[in-house]
């Protein structure tokens, strides 16, 4: 069964960081494309980042560019996603994904 398992969302301020994991099993990771993508509140769902199998190539959506940053082990089967400088917009339900296959999320909240 193909599981993708979110964490380390949380709630911080303005300009803080974090750090999501996704935890991947059931398909191999290795040579799968994956992405972010999120959803903030009464918002349709919005492309966030996506990586190569590889790790090599990676590419941003414009608001996350420069803030955001996407990368994958795939000898733990994981794939991160470091936020820095989160702003209030950034607030939403972060899931990775792959194909038809999403995880459950993991909630992101910036606010003073």
């Amino acid at each position: 069964e193909v599981q993708l398992v979110e964490s380390g969302g949380g709630m911080v301020q303005p300009g803080g960081s974090l750090r999501l994991s996704c935890a991947a099993s059931g398909f191999t990771f290795s040579t799968t494309y994956m992405s972010w993508a999120r959803q903030a509140p009464g918002k349709g769902p919005e492309w966030v980042s996506s990586i190569h199998a590889s790790g090599t190539s990676y590419s941003y959506a414009a608001p996350v560019k420069g803030r955001f940053t996407i990368s994958r082990d795939n000898a733990k089967n994981t794939l991160y996603l470091q936020m820095d400088r989160l702003k209030p917009e950034d607030t939403g339900l972060y899931y990775c994904e792959t194909g038809n296959v999403r995880g459950q999320g993991t909630q992101v909240t910036v606010s003073s």
